[in-house]
């Protein structure tokens, strides 16, 4: 992910307008992905490091010493300690009777930004520290995609885009001789020939196996597919280390005319994929700032209506940034209450769900990210009918 240049100057603003005195970030071993936004790391780094942006004052990163050359691209003081007491003497006084933001969640709300450690909390409100969440400070300054990003993102989708029409078109003829663990290895391959990187292997899922969200193909239990199963395909890909990912959900359907029951459930799937991304359109158009669980709603209300609310057993969708599942707002009010919200520059997949075990499963999804001229849905043409032999 392109790292934006830090805004001081709108840092400095939300800060006051949030009654913080700074923000501290806090990482160790790579637990807290949002420091990779301010700081870059060259090397290993395996020592605790805390980044300092103050509403007032020059920003400051604290690392060990035997780290220091691991770190470049930050702006700023750097301060280096050894001893445990090193570091103390250095956070006291820089936290002390001070209003500070941290990656917490209150109650564990949101894990997704809960990334500092019990200890190191307790550590600082005992120097004297009042810890506050950064959340808004996450949205808006550690989960914007750039120009860069937003543009490898689109090429990227409609790579993925191809290689999932095209691999299901040709699976769902091979009735009795396709095997969801081999499709999936084809797809792996045609991503890597497309020059895309991924860190696990797609979802390739038929019939009932569908119905299992996260299922996962084997090589020793992988079923093949039959006459008239519902066909699934879950990818995600992006071009490199850094770039923001692309994450699709493709369906289709082994069979000429799919059953009255599966048409249903995929039209509602896609009727509240799409009811989000018409929810956030307006709510822009109108000045509306709505949030990820307000958006979570809209997909869950399609499906209640028509009669499937108890078989989305899941969120609606995750953050999407330098990680699959990034740091910026979800689109949940289900999984977990996130309150955070939508504001231009953050992207999101949207992939509403209807699991009914021991039968089927349909999931539908796209990705979102919102402009300054309302939301960009990718790819370009989501998938609006069920993928069947022709």
């Amino acid at each position: 992910m392109t790292r934006l240049p830090l805004d001081q100057k709108q840092l400095r603003a939300s800060l006051d307008a949030l009654h913080l005195d700074g923000w501290l970030c806090f990482d160790f071993h790579g637990i807290n992905p949002v420091v990779n936004r301010i700081v870059t790391y060259q090397g290993m780094v395996t020592r605790r490091v805390f980044v300092w942006l103050p509403a007032t004052g020059s920003p400051q990163l604290i690392v060990h010493r035997i780290d220091r050359d691991a770190i470049t691209g930050f702006d700023g003081e750097v301060i280096e300690y050894t001893t445990w007491e090193d570091l103390h003497r250095v956070l006291e006084p820089l936290v002390k009777g001070r209003q500070v933001a941290m990656e917490v969640s209150p109650d564990d709300a949101v894990p997704y930004l809960d990334r500092v450690p019990h200890g190191v909390v307790q550590l600082l409100e005992g120097f004297g520290a009042t810890i506050e969440s950064s959340a808004a400070l996450v949205t808006k300054f550690a989960s914007q995609w750039s120009a860069t990003d937003l543009r490898d993102h689109r090429k990227t989708a409609e790579q993925i885009a191809e290689i999932a029409r095209r691999t299901l078109a040709r699976v769902v003829h091979l009735v009795g001789k396709a095997r969801e663990y081999d499709v999936q290895q084809e797809v792996l391959g045609a991503l890597s020939a497309a020059g895309l990187k991924t860190e696990d292997p797609p979802i390739v899922a038929f019939g009932e196996n569908a119905a299992n969200p996260h299922y996962a193909p084997r090589p020793e239990s992988s079923a093949t597919l039959e006459r008239d199963q519902v066909v699934l395909l879950d990818l995600w890909a992006r071009p490199g280390p850094g770039a923001v990912w692309a994450d699709q959900t493709w369906m289709a359907f082994a069979g000429a005319q799919p059953p009255d029951e599966v048409e249903q459930v995929w039209q509602a799937t896609r009727d509240a994929r799409d009811a989000v991304v018409e929810r956030l359109r307006v709510a822009h158009e109108q000045g509306e700032v709505v949030s990820g669980a307000t958006l979570d709603d809209s997909a869950r209300q399609v499906l209640t209506e028509r009669g499937y609310g108890e078989a989305f057993v899941h969120r609606t969708g995750h953050s999407i940034d330098a990680e699959l599942h990034g740091s910026g707002p979800h689109l949940d009010n289900f999984e977990t209450r996130d309150v955070r919200e939508i504001v231009p520059g953050v992207g999101f997949s949207v992939e509403p769900g209807v699991y009914l075990p021991g039968q089927f499963g349909v999931r539908s999804e796209i990705n979102v990210v919102l402009t300054d001229k309302g939301p960009e849905v990718t790819p370009l043409e989501p998938q609006r009918e069920l993928i069947v032999p022709t």
